[in-house]
């Protein structure tokens, strides 16, 4: 039996995780792979900047998490269809220092055996840079594939050129690392850019829409065959959000926006029970969302093996 100290000093020359870092699933005919980039610490207060302090409080003590900062689980998706293998979001990347535990997407994806250059399309589901900062590792761009095709949307691209922070609540330096990365990531990619406007179909039942709410150009993907479906919700919604939609998140820039789509959605996915991941859900965040009158509940999949 392989113990922890094999697996911590292993000859192989690429570290082995002590914990599941991807989880594999089948939508229909779609191939779907969730990977964990890893955690992000935040303080607990950009989780609820509308809420009493005090309910705040209660909730993390109910969740049996930290009262002060809280690890911000990264996820990213790939999706294999008629041929085509689509990233969705491609995690924070390793150019931030002091989140040593972010930024494994890269590693993570070559260890399920999907390298960079049989990528075709990218995904961008917003300009976050935990959503763009894979993307500006060294040498991913010079693996990926010439013709790459990397979607995001118009309102995405315009509301980044002269970004508004106003209605958001973040850490003091985060905002001009979020707007830099994605300066970087249009000045590094604008060739490959294909920019839609509301829906567009990516692959053969993969799609990517439009929602706004928490950047302008936010958008959610569709993986839908058969009678099938999961959407990636990217940033629509966090683990808060099912107890309570309406409060606000600190990276939102509109929060009341958010709160709209993260309802809606969640009323959309009780409807049509399909699958949910989200890029801030506890790994793999493969569930479904039940719904009673105005209360939400997360109901996590059994795992697969």
């Amino acid at each position: 039996m392989l113990s922890v100290d094999d697996t911590l000093h292993s000859n192989s020359q690429a570290p082995r995780d002590l914990v599941p870092s991807r989880y594999a699933l089948r939508v229909g005919e779609i191939d779907a792979l969730v990977v964990s980039d890893g955690v992000l610490p935040l303080p607990t207060a950009t989780m609820a900047t509308n809420a009493d302090p005090a309910d705040l409080a209660d909730w993390l003590n109910h969740m049996f998490m930290p009262p002060d900062a809280f690890d911000w689980p990264l996820n990213v998706m790939v999706a294999r269809s008629a041929g085509q293998t689509v990233l969705i979001d491609a995690g924070l990347g390793g150019q931030f220092p002091g989140f040593p535990r972010a930024g494994q997407f890269p590693q993570r994806l070559e260890a399920a055996g999907i390298a960079l250059e049989s990528v075709t399309d990218v995904i961008i589901t917003h300009m976050h840079m935990d959503h763009v900062g894979g993307l500006l590792v060294a040498g991913v761009k010079e693996r990926l594939r010439p013709d790459v095709r990397i979607h995001v949307s118009a309102a995405e691209v315009e509301f980044w050129t002269s970004p508004d922070f106003s209605h958001t609540v973040m850490p003091k330096p985060v905002p001009d690392v979020l707007r830099s990365t994605a300066t970087s990531f249009y000045n590094e990619y604008r060739d490959r850019l294909r920019i839609f406007e509301d829906r567009h179909e990516v692959a053969p039942g993969v799609v990517v829409r439009i929602t706004g709410g928490h950047t302008p150009g936010h958008s959610v993907v569709d993986l839908v065959s058969g009678d099938e479906r999961l959407t990636f919700a990217g940033d629509a919604m966090f683990p808060v959000g099912f107890d309570h939609p309406d409060w606000h998140n600190g990276f939102e820039h509109d929060p009341e926006e958010s709160a709209r789509v993260r309802i809606g959605l969640f009323r959309e996915l009780a409807q049509n029970r399909g699958l949910l991941v989200a890029a801030h859900l506890p790994f793999p965040s493969v569930g479904r969302v039940a719904v009673d009158g105005d209360a939400f509940r997360w109901v996590p999949v059994i795992w697969d093996y």
